[in-house]
């Protein structure tokens, strides 16, 4: 008797959890839609961030610019020379030393430069996902994917017909799209970060 009790308690235990997971696998999904193209082009910060590398981009140029000059007068005085010419070996060897300093300095500039565009990228990324996160939970989203908001009937080229028509997102309701209320969200806590006292420009 005790065995059957036990036995139908156990029972009874497997089919409230089959009910309580069948209960769970039947509440229906909430999918977002957010075009992350479109936020990283309008979000203020990403765009102060990018232009802060792009000054200093310019600056690193201006100064390979002026040794470029100092190698193009060495050069030039140089083919003023011969090769029997008092001075001349040393000369050659000046400017080779330069060439090869200025170029190895420039790819260093390059793969600096490179390393701070994708931590722009990364950092960026990471506010945005942050900012889904927190709507989607909200507004009790269970998905969230990416996708490109303009029309096919914008498209003025073949290639951008031919990847309309591969998009992975044939229709959606507007409701659902995400990308305004983020870059919304995002914009007015940068704007704040940014007029606050002691905030520094972005390096």
């Amino acid at each position: 008797m005790k065995k059957l009790v036990v036995l139908t308690a156990a029972v009874a235990m497997i089919c409230g959890m089959g009910l309580i997971r069948a209960e769970a696998q039947s509440e229906p999904h909430k999918v977002a839609l957010i075009d992350m193209a479109q936020v990283f082009k309008q979000y203020k910060k990403f765009e102060a961030l990018r232009e802060g590398l792009k000054n200093e981009i310019a600056g690193s140029e201006e100064t390979i610019k002026a040794d470029v000059e100092g190698i193009k007068a060495l050069s030039a005085k140089l083919q003023m020379m011969t090769e029997t010419s008092p001075g001349y070996a040393q000369a050659e060897s000046q400017l080779a030393s330069k060439a090869a300093e200025i170029d190895a300095r420039r790819k260093v500039m390059q793969r600096d430069f490179l390393r701070k565009e994708s931590q722009i990228y990364k950092e960026v990324y990471m506010e945005v996902q942050s900012a889904v996160k927190m709507y989607a939970e909200y507004y009790k989203y269970t998905l969230v994917l990416r996708f490109n908001r303009t029309e096919l009937s914008q498209e003025d080229d073949a290639r951008g017909v031919i990847n309309g028509m591969n998009r992975q997102v044939v229709y959606h309701n507007p409701e659902n799209d995400i990308t305004d209320a983020v870059l919304e969200y995002l914009n007015k806590k940068y704007q704040k970060t940014a007029a606050a006292p002691g905030a520094t420009s972005p390096q």
